[in-house]
Formats: structure tokens, C-alpha cells, sequence
């Protein structure tokens, strides 16, 4: 039996795990960019501010307010009661609890301080407000 001797120098490279991997990425990416963008979805005109900031890269519980003063977790509505409920969950899975609270320029002032009592009251440490900058 002869055995032929392969040349050196030669380096063979799978890239089939560089590609399956790069696909489960972008997937990923896509499906997280889809659920951000249906959680800003609420029709809300957020107010101005002379020195609004951009947030750092922080994932955060979203909460809107409409104009009117109803309550969403994400786009889907909600009552005080399951807010509340839903804020205890957050903290209690995952403190410390950061909240981005997205409340209409029309928002009566008494829903806004109701929402962070109820915030105060999980413990939540962090909660910035959207704005637009002027």
C-alpha cells in the first residue's frame, strides 16, 4: 500500500460555522430590533427639551402614557392595576429596575406623579423620560 505525503503549507478552513453563525446573528438581531421598535409604537408626541440627553445603550422596561392618561406596557394597554403588578414582576426578576417612561406632552401632570409613585414603591432606581430635543 502506497501512502501518498501531503504537501505542507496547506491549510484547509472550514467557514461553514463562520456563516451558520453570522445568520443566527442577524436573525437575532432582527427579531430584537422588530419587538423595540412595536414597544415605541403608541401614538404619543413626546415633549421638548432644551437639554435632553441620548441614553446610553441600557435595556429598560418601556411605559407609555397617552395624551389622555392610559397606561401601555409596551403598546399593549393596561390599567393601574396590572402596571403595578407588572413593574412588581420586573424588579422582582430582574433589579434593578429601569424604567423609560414615554409620556404625551398632553399627559395630565397627576398621572405622571401616580406613575412614579407606583415606581418608587417597586423600587425602581433609574427612570428617564422621553424627550425631544429643541
Amino acid at each position: 500500500m502506497i501512502r501518498r505525503k501531503k504537501a505542507d503549507g496547506e491549510v484547509a478552513f472550514n467557514i461553514t460555522p463562520m456563516i451558520d453563525m453570522t445568520f443566527l446573528l442577524l436573525i437575532f438581531f432582527m427579531v430584537t430590533q422588530r419587538i423595540t421598535e412595536q414597544q415605541i409604537n403608541v401614538p404619543i408626541t413626546l415633549p421638548i427639551a432644551i437639554s435632553s440627553v441620548k441614553p446610553s445603550k441600557v435595556e429598560r422596561d418601556i411605559v407609555n402614557i397617552d395624551g389622555v392618561g392610559n397606561y401601555y406596557i409596551g403598546d399593549r394597554p393596561a390599567t393601574k392595576d396590572e402596571l403595578m403588578a407588572h413593574l412588581r414582576i420586573k424588579f422582582k426578576d430582574y433589579p434593578p429596575l429601569q424604567i423609560y417612561l414615554r409620556a404625551d406632552k398632553n399627559t395630565p401632570t397627576k398621572k405622571i406623579r401616580e406613575f412614579m409613585d407606583m415606581a418608587a414603591e417597586v423600587g425602581a432606581l433609574d427612570v428617564i423620560f422621553g424627550t425631544y430635543a429643541k
